[in-house]
């Protein structure tokens, strides 16, 4: 029976006994002695965790000390609920009438062999279900002698991909078990039957840590989102021991139930299925106060505002706002449309701890009719302790050297700083050049990435030999400058190997994106920046040979 749950498996036990008990050949007359490592459940453990999956019936067989840990091994992590149905005989059921019959009872020693494999699972995943399994599981539930839970009473994490019709309903009840941990679910729909058993999450799962509930996105998303959301806020309100969450929110009626659970640490919201944060809120909740991460989906940037405006206070260190839409469609929704991002900025400002967040990211589609100034990034000044600072899409920002000086001198630990890698450089925009890069890096001693847009070509009064006066940065490891203006790369990449001397290269992979991927000296400057990375390879092995050198003089 053990061999009947994979498919071709070779023996192995031959080649892993010889090498435990150090001989040659498999010899059972006279017995072998024991080898001293079979006495040690962590090393037998250890081989079953590296054999094959294949292999593990065949290994469970060779010995008594094999046993427990290769059946561990091959039943704790499934990926589909077939093997049980394949332990089964052939003959136990039959079709009648298109459905599935027991065509015998089970006796007690079949029963204790499937709850003997099914109480080793640990985790199990559901990405479809065929009725020539799920049908022969209903019945076996039905005729089972123990409860539902105990068919898999040391299951931690389940991973639902699948549908949520009335016949899956009785399998996703014997899964809910009170062992429970971890539940990723995405599906795209819910019967009655499939919900009612949603609703006892929380009596069912009473100690799950970590939950997921995603919708497949289809054309009726709504609806399905509206009907489902009861249930799931119902079950939310009674995992006193949550801590990881990430789900949608189709108005305000779960996220106040997340709100009381002091155990939330890590909290991902995707407010896209509702319409309720379109317009200003007129109450607030008492917000988040003990979370570590945070981050939030909306349609538009004032979804995203009024979001953080209904809320007393957000308490995290790590923020992220994720904002599918393209600004230009975004911004038919506002009256003032550049002021939009800065009104959030300043919304942040009043809502957020101001020594706790360290982390902030904003992602928004990119559209080059919005134009920002670097005063718009004022409020963000009021975080001093933020270590990652990255705005991608925001449109064409302005920002002269001194800006970004005074900028910079408010995140002294900075260590990501990227707020842009496109901007139309015109008339009316300003970008930094290596003067503000370099003050840049005094007032961000810890910086490891950087993504910035300077204009190269103006480097006057920079010592090509000393560019940083007698500082650098020996940290950094990734550098994007986009669509910066080049005409020398020789002096560039002087410049840039002088200030990081252990940069290998500065990255091109942004033009390979939408929008420099379109431009129209994408070719040409795209060949002055392999140029430049050409250079700073040869200035790296020549530094790297000028100090094997200086070694072997000493």
């Amino acid at each position: 029976m053990i061999t009947q749950c994979a498919q071709s498996a070779p023996d192995c036990s031959d080649r892993l006994l010889n090498v435990m008990t150090g001989q040659s050949n498999l010899d059972l007359s006279p017995p072998l002695a024991m080898h001293p490592a079979l006495t040690n459940l962590e090393v037998i453990c250890t081989v079953s965790s590296y054999t094959q999956r294949k292999s593990l019936p065949a290994l469970a067989s060779t010995c008594r000390a094999f046993k427990h840990p290769a059946l561990n091994a091959l039943w704790r992590d499934l990926q589909s609920v077939e093997p049980l149905v394949k332990c089964l005989p052939s003959d136990l059921f039959s079709i009648d009438q298109g459905r599935v019959v027991l065509q015998k009872p089970i006796d007690s020693k079949l029963w204790d062999t499937l709850f003997e494999y099914s109480s080793r699972v640990r985790s199990i995943t559901v990405k479809s279900i065929p009725s020539a399994v799920i049908e022969p599981l209903s019945v076996l539930m039905l005729t089972s002698p123990s409860t539902p839970a105990s068919w898999f009473p040391n299951l931690h994490k389940l991973t639902w991909h699948a549908d949520g019709t009335h016949k899956f309903a009785p399998f996703l009840r014997m899964v809910l078990v009170p062992s429970m941990l971890v539940f990723h679910m995405e599906i795209f729909s819910a019967c009655s039957a499939f919900l009612s058993v949603l609703s006892c999450l929380g009596t069912l799962c009473p100690d799950l840590q970590n939950m997921t509930m995603r919708i497949r996105r289809e054309s009726d998303d709504f609806k399905l989102l509206h009907q489902i959301s009861p249930f799931i806020a119902q079950s939310i309100s009674q995992l006193h021991h949550l801590h990881t969450l990430s789900v949608w929110d189709s108005g305000s009626e779960i996220t106040e139930h997340v709100m009381k659970l002091r155990a939330m640490q890590s909290l991902s919201l995707d407010l896209r299925a509702s319409s309720a944060w379109g317009e200003k809120p007129r109450f607030q909740f008492p917000g988040f106060d003990h979370l570590k991460r945070f981050s939030l989906s909306t349609l538009t940037v004032e979804h995203a505002s009024n979001f953080f405006s209904s809320l007393q206070v957000v308490k995290s260190k790590q923020i992220k706002v994720d904002v599918t839409s393209q600004i230009d469609t975004a911004f038919s929704f506002f009256t003032d449309a550049l002021m939009t991002i800065p009104k959030f900025f300043a919304v942040l400002q009043e809502r957020c701890d101001h020594d706790k967040l360290e982390y902030f990211s904003l992602s928004v589609g990119y559209s080059k009719g919005v134009r920002m100034a670097s005063d718009d990034f004022t409020p963000l000044r009021a975080f001093p302790n933020l270590t990652h600072l990255l705005i991608e899409g925001a449109g064409n920002i302005s920002m002269s050297d001194e800006a970004l000086c005074q900028l910079a001198r408010a995140w002294p630990k900075l260590q990501v700083f990227k707020i842009s890698s496109y901007v139309i450089i015109d008339g009316s925009t300003t970008v930094p050049t290596f003067h503000g890069l370099i003050s840049l890096l005094w007032s961000c001693p810890a910086l490891t990435s950087l993504a910035l847009v300077i204009d190269t070509t103006k480097s006057d009064g920079i010592d090509l030999k000393c560019p940083g006066g007698g500082r650098c940065n020996k940290r950094l490891e990734s550098l994007v400058l986009g669509n910066s203006p080049i005409n020398v790369p020789v002096n560039v990449a002087l410049i840039i190997s002088g200030l990081f001397p252990y940069l290998k290269q500065v990255d091109l992979a942004c033009w390979e994106r939408p929008p420099m991927n379109t431009t129209a000296r994408r070719k040409a400057d795209m060949n002055q920046w392999a140029i430049v990375n050409m250079m700073l390879r040869g200035f790296s092995v020549a530094s790297e040979r000028s100090i094997e050198a200086w070694s072997d003089c000493l």
